[in-house]
């Protein structure tokens, strides 16, 4: 019955627009609403029938299209609905880092315990990352698919990077806080996240019996901020209903076009980490790529279909184990990896911030883009779990740089398409650093190992 009442929606809804595109002139005013009110109830239907936010937020984002289309000066009243979802995602912001950085810390850097194995994994965990992080960056540069998106007269900028004169001693001492409450008051993530490496360190520091009920304290507060997370977004198709509404009414259906060219430049460049990180690495470590391959298949599918790096964890780690990887290594470096190695997590983020200053008509320098990067590198860490963590994360970004949010939402509207790519890639590089951590053990199945250089 789903199956068919989503052919039965697409249909009507790629004839509507067929209609529009090429006989509008042919057609009735009266007709041509009729029509696309029907498009409108029947999207509803489908809406109603997938108990999915995936699937509410692509309805919400057509039957925005369309109102913002039909209805322009009733959507620009929209937008409000859209203010009201990121007042609420930036109250998550603070507590989320605070409780996400001082578990994945605190409750992983006991030297004692990790030993060499946590070190030389952290190490593999940044450098990849600040890989995936210039790939992102270069990309959008490159393809500029957030270039000529015409912001409204209407709608007030705010002061941007570009017109701050701070120099480099001033832009660094910005970085660190000289009161955490002020720096939470204010939005300044980077701040943020400094106190709370430091705070997780010192806590790493302290005996078991003095850190064990902060680190309980922190998993409570992560875990009521996941919840809080899923709260919110049960607000998020009305929000991009709203403000794929306003945009519509404001931009034109022009728009569209810069998200289709973001999406290819987000899939090629994913494509060209794998090719130019991720395999190099297999190919030095020496990983039997067919096998390992064959392992990680499942798991990077399942990634790719559900867009959840957490579904495809139980049977990566499994496969990995048979695959030759000793469990005390998968049970670490996997958990681990998911808070520190978010691959392409991490390329999404640096190539989306520059997406919203490019369509906001703001000109960042390279060095503002790199300030933007570091920024990234940090704050992306420590919130796998978190529904649309890349929302999260973005949000803060673009605020800790005055960068306007509307285009957030255009970037919603494709999201899902977008978190598919990035959250198999997550799950790649995942398996990958696994593989070689244990072969820089020299744990790896020694049997395995003599197997596949007999076979290449």
């Amino acid at each position: 019955m789903k199956k068919q009442i989503t052919i039965l929606t697409f249909s009507f809804v790629s004839i509507v627009l067929l209609l529009h595109f090429i006989f509008k002139t042919d057609i009735s005013q009266e007709i041509y609403t009729a029509l696309h009110f029907i498009s409108y109830a029947l999207l509803t239907w489908f809406c109603i029938n997938r108990k999915s936010l995936t699937a509410w937020t692509f309805g919400a984002m057509l039957i925005g299209i369309g109102t913002g289309y039909d209805f322009p000066a009733f959507s620009t009243h929209l937008k409000i609905f859209s203010d009201i979802f990121l007042k609420l995602i930036k109250t998550i912001i603070a507590p989320l880092l605070f409780g996400t950085l001082v578990v994945g810390i605190a409750g992983h850097s006991n030297i004692k315990q990790v030993g060499r194995m946590g070190l030389k994994a952290l190490l593999y965990f940044e450098i990849v990352t600040t890989f995936a992080l210039f790939i992102g960056l270069a990309a959008i540069n490159i393809s500029g698919a957030g270039e000529n998106v015409k912001m409204p007269d209407d709608v007030e900028l705010p002061e941007t990077v570009t017109n701050s004169k701070q120099d480099v001693n001033e832009i660094i001492l910005h970085i660190f806080p000289d009161n955490i409450a002020k720096a939470v008051a204010e939005g300044q993530v980077l701040q943020v996240v400094i106190f709370s490496i430091l705070f997780a360190m010192g806590l790493a520091m302290v005996s078991e019996n003095k850190r064990k009920p902060l680190i309980s304290f922190a998993e409570s507060l992560s875990e009521t901020m996941f919840q809080f997370t899923n709260i919110v977004m049960y607000i998020a198709p009305l929000a991009v209903f709203g403000a794929i509404a306003f945009t519509v009414s404001k931009y034109g259906l022009g728009v569209f076009e810069n998200l289709f060219r973001l999406l290819m430049t987000l899939y090629l460049a994913l494509l060209a980490f794998v090719v130019l990180i991720l395999l190099p690495i297999a190919l030095v470590a020496k990983v039997p790529l067919k096998k390992f391959w064959n392992a990680i298949a499942e798991p990077v599918t399942l990634a790719f279909a559900t867009a959840s790096s957490e579904a495809a964890l139980p049977i990566a780690m499994e496969n990995l184990e048979k695959f030759g990887v000793p469990r005390k290594i998968v049970a670490f470096v996997m958990p681990t990896g998911y808070s520190f190695n978010l691959d392409g997590t991490t390329l999404y983020l640096s190539l989306a911030s520059v997406f919203v200053a490019q369509a906001a008509g703001v000109h960042m320098s390279l060095s503002q883009q790199l300030i933007m990067v570091f920024t990234l590198m940090l704050t992306s860490k420590g919130v796998a779990g978190v529904p649309r963590a890349s929302l999260v994360i973005l949000s803060a970004t673009i605020a800790s740089f005055n960068l306007p949010p509307e285009p957030i939402f255009l970037i919603m509207g494709i999201d899902a398409l977008m978190d598919m790519a990035r959250t198999a890639i997550n799950v790649t590089g995942n398996c990958l650093a696994t593989v070689v951590v244990a072969k820089w053990e020299g744990e790896f199945d020694k049997a395995l190992d003599i197997e596949s250089k007999g076979s290449n």
